[in-house]
């Protein structure tokens, strides 16, 4: 999810949402904020995962990692970016840029992973959301020239009808809000030269637009932004160079935003059949793609991947929660717009049979055409012992009454999912009496736990470093605690990963939190590890052996390999 700072004080809590991140602008000089998120609640008080103590536990019982491959699926990667390049995952099987697949999986090249939404053409930037896709296929089907035939068809495709529905109810709605909200975007950028006219080089206060009296239009509309601008701390007595600087900032945020919107929600928009050249309809198709990890914006993927295994570096001290056991293969699935379900099915079982043990899945969308061909690949990665850590989504709703696809739901009313791999994890705070983030989704049933999502700081691409914050970013920290529990104790199934996390977070009653989720409270991945190691650990694998030597040696009883 994102928001922009001014909409807050000019659109009366307007907010818009995508590929659920929110850039922040938190100083980069607190370097106590940058790693909140692995702090430990019993000597902090903060809701941290406990990352440190969780490694200090873990070799305390003589334990020996192994390396965990964890799949992101997302927007991509920059997997040379100088905090992840060491721990990206390489095919150990395919000779780089030779254009030849050595290892006979059906995809050339592909060293650091594969890009579903690419093409000899090209990659997909802008794709249509599912809403869109869902109005463009049935319309002429359910809304028709012919009458009659329209009813035929209502009452043979009554699933369908019923996703049509809902998404011409939300294509309709939210193409209308994209539209109204780049136009008034617009306006304020357009008014921002009037606005730093009129401030005159002076810092904005109340003394210095009160007595303004404008002589056009433009002004009028400049100084009316001005005065609810200058309710908010961010702005107010701000000089005039810095008020210029953080408008046009927001602004470019906005409308990037924005403008996109217009392809979104274009029902004859469809870059798919020129870039991907895939038989879209086709869900049994899966060699197509090309291995260009990074594509158009890996900005959200990038972020993603540090959150997981992120490596302190140069004078950046951030670092991922499996940092040290884990190594990211990327699988762009992503676009700027909705994921495509044949995408999603493909994109899991190409990490799941290259060898991932978690895969990450930060988006989510409300309709699924093909949510039978990905529930199968749900099925497929249980039966490979595969996790799958998805994110709860940015909606601030009950998703029990608004199901998020893809779901381990087939149905809201289910008791139990019907798969028991996946991990639907919701978003926290650093703030107490405020722990879940006020985007985040939430259900006791159907969100298993919360991690840290707010004001998160991790790699972005270009080489550097941002805040985000979504359930984006709450999913991947989870994905990391599940890595490191999986690293030091490979024979955990995914159920016993999910029990483990579930059953010793960090309770908080405040606000009703402890009802928001299956576990009522916050990951600690040091009681995670305790608990797996106490309950199901099956103390064989990865034990340290140890070899004594001789006593001419006193000064070395014992060391460990």
């Amino acid at each position: 999810m994102k928001k922009v700072l001014l909409a807050a004080v000019f659109l009366a809590g307007f907010t818009y949402s995508s590929a659920q991140e929110t850039p922040k602008t938190e100083s980069k000089e607190d370097k106590d904020l940058m790693t909140w998120y692995h702090k430990d609640f019993a000597t902090s008080k903060v809701y941290g995962v406990n990352t440190e103590n969780a490694y200090k536990f873990l070799k305390s019982k003589g334990l020996k990692p192994k390396t965990v491959v964890v799949g992101v699926l997302d927007s991509g990667v920059q997997v040379d970016h100088p905090g992840l390049v060491k721990n990206m995952w390489s095919n150990p099987n395919e000779v780089p840029n030779n254009g030849k697949d050595d290892d006979g999986n059906g995809y050339i090249d592909d060293v650091h992973g594969w890009n579903f939404i690419g093409g000899k053409n090209g990659d997909i930037d802008i794709d249509n959301m599912e809403v869109t896709r869902v109005v463009a296929k049935y319309k002429p089907i359910f809304e028709g020239s012919n009458s009659t035939q329209n009813k035929a068809n209502q009452a043979k495709m009554k699933e369908e009808f019923e996703m049509y529905m809902k998404s011409k109810e939300l294509f309709t709605k939210k193409s209308v809000d994209a539209r109204q909200s780049f136009q008034r975007y617009s306006m304020i950028n357009e008014s921002i030269p009037e606005m730093v006219k009129i401030l005159g080089g002076k810092p904005l206060t109340t003394e210095t637009v009160k007595n303004k009296k404008p002589s056009t239009q433009q002004e009028a509309a400049a100084l009316e932004i001005l005065s609810i601008v200058i309710n908010n701390p961010e702005y107010s007595g701000k000089p005039a160079t810095e008020v210029e600087l953080k408008l046009k900032e927001e602004m470019k945020e906005a409308l990037d935003h924005f403008g996109p919107m217009a392809k979104q929600y274009d029902i004859n928009y469809d870059p798919r059949a020129e870039i991907v050249g895939d038989h879209y309809d086709d869900y049994s198709e899966k060699i197509y793609g090309n291995n260009h990890y990074e594509g158009p914006d890996a900005t959200h993927g990038t972020h993603v991947s540090g959150i997981i295994a992120g490596s302190p570096q140069g004078g950046e001290i951030q670092y991922g929660v499996a940092s040290k056991v884990a190594k990211i293969m990327t699988v762009r699935t992503v676009p700027n717009g909705d994921e495509r379900d044949k995408d999603v099915a493909n994109a899991i079982r190409y990490a799941v049979d290259n060898g991932a043990k978690v895969l990450n899945m930060s988006f989510g969308k409300p309709v699924s055409p093909g949510k039978n061909v990905v529930w199968d690949a749900f099925k497929y990665a249980e039966d490979k012992g595969v996790l799958l850590v998805k994110a709860a989504g940015n909606e601030n709703e009950d998703v029990a009454e608004h199901l998020a696809y893809p779901t381990n739901f087939k149905n809201i009313t289910d008791e139990a999912p019907f798969i028991n791999n996946v991990m639907v994890v919701g978003a926290s705070t650093n703030k107490n009496d405020a722990l879940r983030a006020d985007f985040s989704n939430y259900n006791k049933k159907m969100v298993n736990v919360f991690a840290p999502g707010d004001q998160i700081y991790s790699t972005v691409t270009k080489g550097k470093y941002e805040y985000l914050q979504g359930t984006s970013m709450a999913s991947p920290v989870a994905a990391g605690a599940a890595a490191v529990l999986l690293a030091y104790m490979p024979n955990l199934k995914p159920a016993q990963i999910i029990e483990s996390l579930v059953k010793t977070s960090n309770l908080s009653s405040a606000n009703e939190f402890g009802e928001k989720s299956q576990a009522g409270g916050v990951i600690d991945v040091k009681k995670a590890a305790e608990y797996a190691y106490a309950n199901f650990y099956d103390g064989k694998s990865n034990t340290v052996k140890t070899k004594t030597v001789k006593k001419s040696r006193p000064a070395k009883k014992s060391v460990k390999k």
